[in-house]
Parts: structure tokens; C-alpha cells; sequence
């Protein structure tokens, strides 16, 4: 493989806060911005998987979301409320927070002015595809592309994570590091499920890289918070004209398939993309067919003029 321009990491101003950012390839090709999920640092987008993306023709863009790694910290928003997120995740009862993921969406466009994208191909994972979602309903006009990965369209009638799962993310994680990478390691075993081989060392060594880079556990909270807060996007996305790819696996334990096909469903013209065995992480074994599955779905997208 062909050597890749990195950039070091940079903050950035947009939308009134700082972001974290780095970038792959050569900034004359079309733009494909990364957005990651809940209380995720951009170091998830994996260095080799933005390469092999580069590598395509493409500006990989990856950064970190507000409240997370080396971004702006809300500290003046305070802690949100454990129980009422216990409540308002378990009984579906409504919940106020500090913001919400349209707000998010807006970092990830002043991210594109600060960068002078006009529109970019926006791949978002878990989260990162709600606020991909949210993009796509508020800014239309700044999207080549979208690409939903193991998200949802935030309908409270489709089925939930089983209980174990979603107490899990409610748990605060350790703040002694051996303990830390302990806490994500056996997450990550969980989400990854039983058909393709989890990678136990990748994934300490991203968890100790992470605590070492920032370890914020409430920024994980506000942003857990924007979600549950942020409601349904059902109808929304029935006014999406933006070409929509929504990738899901079909062992998904945090966000069930059924999540996949309803945002496909909801989305006027989206394309689903099934992928049989992967459970609520990206291992290795799926970049290819991830990878060709995006790179093929930018090229029928919108031109960039």
C-alpha cells in the first residue's frame, strides 16, 4: 500500500467550541468525514481502516465529538442525572440535557467550514449515525453522502438492547488505568459477539491509549443524555433526499438489526447493506467489504460543485 498523508493532530474552532481532528490523503479528494459513537475518541477509527479508505481516492476526516477526548469539555453543564437516564432509557419518559445531537451535528458542520468543505461523504457509527441522521435533516446541503452504520432512527417502538446491555453503558468506567482497559476490553468482548474473533490486544491497546489520551467519564454521560433526549427522527427522515447507505449487522446486541431496516425503511430510496455475523463493533475481517460497500455508494452520490 502506497504511502498516505497523516496529519498530526490539530484543535480547531467551529461552532463555538474546539474539536479535535486529524485527516488521511490528500485534501484535493472528495472529503469523507468520520463521526464516531457514544463516548467514543476518534482513535476508534482505526489508523489502518482511514488508510484503506485514502487509499480509494478519499480525504479521510476523523475527530473527536464534543465532551470527549481532546474536544472541548462542557464542565459548566454539569453531571446529568443517573436515574433520570435510568428512567428515561427503561419507561421511554422524556428527559431535558445539556444539548442534544442536532447540536452535535452542528460541530460536525462547523468542523466542515472551519476545514473549507462545502459537502462531504459523512459515514457515522452508532451515535455518530444519529448525528450523520441529524445532519441530513438540518443541513441537507452539506452532505455528498450519508452512511449509517449499527444506528437507529431513535423510534421507541423498536426493540432494545437486553437489560444487561444497556445497564452496562449506564456503568461509570474505573479511573485506575489497568482497570479501565479491563472495563473496555470486556464491553468490547460483549458488543463484538461470538462469529468473528475478538481481538482482545487491539482492543487494550486502544483502551489504554484512550485513558492516557483523556479520561472524562461525564462527558460520556452528557452525551448518552443528548441521545435519550434527542427523541424519535422517524418522521424527519422521511424528507431525507441525501443518497443513504445504512450498514447493520445482523448479531447486533446493543441496537438490533431491526434498527437498520427501520432507518432504511424511513429514509426515502436508501440502500440497506446486511452484514451477516457482525454483532456492535467494525473487526477487521468486515473492513473490505465495509469499505467497498461505502466507496461504491459515494460514487453514485451527489457531485461536488
Amino acid at each position: 500500500m502506497p504511502d498516505i498523508i497523516k496529519t498530526d493532530e490539530r484543535l480547531i474552532d467551529a461552532n463555538g467550541i474546539q474539536l479535535a481532528y486529524d485527516s488521511f490523503g490528500n485534501p484535493a479528494d472528495p472529503p469523507i468525514v468520520l463521526v464516531m459513537g457514544l463516548g467514543m475518541q476518534m482513535l476508534a477509527w482505526d489508523e489502518l481502516f482511514c488508510e484503506q479508505l485514502a487509499i480509494r481516492g478519499y480525504w479521510v476526516i476523523r475527530f473527536d465529538n464534543r465532551d470527549i477526548g481532546r474536544s472541548s469539555k462542557l464542565d459548566t453543564a454539569g453531571s446529568p442525572s443517573l436515574w433520570k437516564m435510568m428512567s428515561a432509557g427503561l419507561f421511554n419518559r422524556p428527559m431535558s440535557a445539556p444539548y442534544r445531537l442536532k447540536d452535535m451535528a452542528a460541530d460536525t458542520v462547523g468542523l466542515m467550514d472551519a476545514l473549507d468543505i462545502k459537502a462531504a461523504h459523512v459515514v457515522g457509527i452508532s451515535m455518530g449515525g444519529m448525528i450523520a441522521q441529524e445532519m441530513a435533516i438540518r443541513h441537507p446541503k452539506r452532505l455528498l453522502t450519508m452512511t449509517s452504520i449499527m444506528s437507529t432512527t431513535g423510534d421507541l417502538h423498536l426493540p432494545k438492547a437486553k437489560l444487561n446491555m444497556r445497564l452496562r453503558l449506564l456503568k461509570r468506567s474505573p479511573a485506575e488505568q489497568r482497570a479501565y482497559e479491563n472495563h473496555v476490553v470486556y464491553l468490547f468482548k460483549l458488543l463484538n459477539g461470538s462469529y468473528y474473533p475478538f481481538n482482545e490486544d487491539r482492543y487494550r491497546q486502544l483502551a489504554a491509549n484512550t485513558f492516557k489520551r483523556s479520561y472524562y467519564p461525564v462527558g460520556i454521560a452528557r452525551q448518552l443524555a443528548a441521545v435519550i433526549s434527542s427523541g424519535s427522527r422517524k418522521d424527519k427522515l422521511g424528507t431525507v433526499d441525501t443518497p443513504t447507505l445504512v450498514i447493520h449487522g445482523d448479531a447486533d446486541p446493543l441496537i438490533p438489526a431491526e434498527h437498520g431496516h427501520a432507518t432504511a425503511e424511513a429514509i426515502p430510496n436508501a440502500r440497506l447493506h446486511i452484514i451477516h455475523g457482525m454483532a456492535h463493533t467494525l473487526p477487521q475481517a468486515v473492513w473490505p467489504e465495509i469499505i467497498d460497500t461505502i466507496v461504491k455508494h459515494s460514487a453514485n452520490g451527489r457531485q461536488n460543485t
